[in-house]
């Protein structure tokens, strides 16, 4: 079988290269264990987006897993406009032209097989950036379909982990029907989608799940309460129940791709009256002069 890959550049350990060069060993913990964590961080412009968040969830994350950070958050940057860079060229394209996604992720590195962490090894270092796929024209204007289920997933769903095997479950549940995401409920409460935070919208309140160990803090949690701020729309924590979020007035979802997205169908019922609401437009509007801020 041929090798598929694109000749994307990457790093690996050290070393830029490009995505069918790149090799690791197959005792890494990544591999082997799922033992990692990741970030994904969106490009605007050519200029990462809200990269500070990013790197502060990162220590979150390898703290979690009694990891240091590899890097200086200064390197980081260094290495994430190198790739942002190199990627713009690979694709003919100036940086400024390109909006993008930089993947990076960190595992615990290559030991022989064995469930305790091993102590005193060289984590293994990789990033990558590829096309931002944004949401299309007609998802925007009408917002897009989801399914609900329970979350089946472990309770450190704060940790952006590599071991993702329960969210990939969790979004093929979606993908067999067609829809875009799986809003998810543990013991009749929301956590989140597949690969979102899902926001709920009821009598001119944003409301979402707390930050705690069964949710991943998205980058958008903080940006989203900010946003509200600006635009004077009350914002709460808390937690909501599955009623809660099928009466909802509206329902939002975001992540680094989907920015903010309108629900206007789940279980295939209408959300509301069905088309994006005026609280989910308001913050589209924000969220898009956040990103000219950030790239002017």
């Amino acid at each position: 079988m041929s090798n598929t890959l694109p000749d994307l550049p990457c790093y690996l350990n050290g070393e830029f290269t490009t995505l069918p060069h790149a090799k690791v060993s197959v005792m890494d913990r990544g591999f082997i264990f799922g033992d990692g964590v990741y970030e994904v961080v969106p490009v605007y412009s050519g200029r990462p987006f809200r990269f500070a968040e990013h790197m502060a969830r990162l220590d979150r994350s390898l703290g979690e897993l009694r990891m240091t950070n590899p890097m200086p958050h200064a390197q980081w940057r260094a290495l994430v406009d190198r790739l942002i860079a190199d990627y713009a060229r690979s694709v003919g394209r100036v940086g400024a032209e390109t909006d993008q996604l930089v993947y990076i992720q960190v595992t615990r590195g290559v030991a022989m097989r064995d469930h305790v962490m091993p102590a005193d090894i060289a984590p293994t270092v990789f990033a990558m950036s590829n096309a931002m796929k944004a949401p299309s024209a007609a998802e925007r204007e009408q917002g897009v379909a989801c399914v609900t289920a329970d979350d089946f997933r472990w309770e450190k769903a704060h940790i952006k982990a590599v071991s993702l095997l329960g969210a990939v479950f969790a979004r093929q549940i979606s993908a067999d029907v067609g829809a875009t995401e799986t809003v998810m409920f543990r013991d009749g409460y929301l956590s989140e989608g597949a690969a979102c935070n899902i926001w709920v919208v009821k009598d001119g309140t944003v409301m979402g799940p707390p930050r705690d160990h069964l949710v991943l803090e998205g980058i958008r949690y903080g940006l989203i309460e900010s946003l509200c701020r600006d635009a004077g729309i009350p914002f709460e924590l808390r937690r909501i129940s599955r009623d809660e979020v099928l009466a909802a007035d509206e329902l939002l979802l975001s992540s680094a791709t989907k920015e903010v997205l309108a629900i206007t169908r789940l279980d295939g019922r209408p959300v509301g009256n069905g088309v994006p609401g005026p609280i989910c437009q308001k913050l589209h509007a924000g969220y898009q002069r956040a990103k000219q801020e950030s790239t002017s």
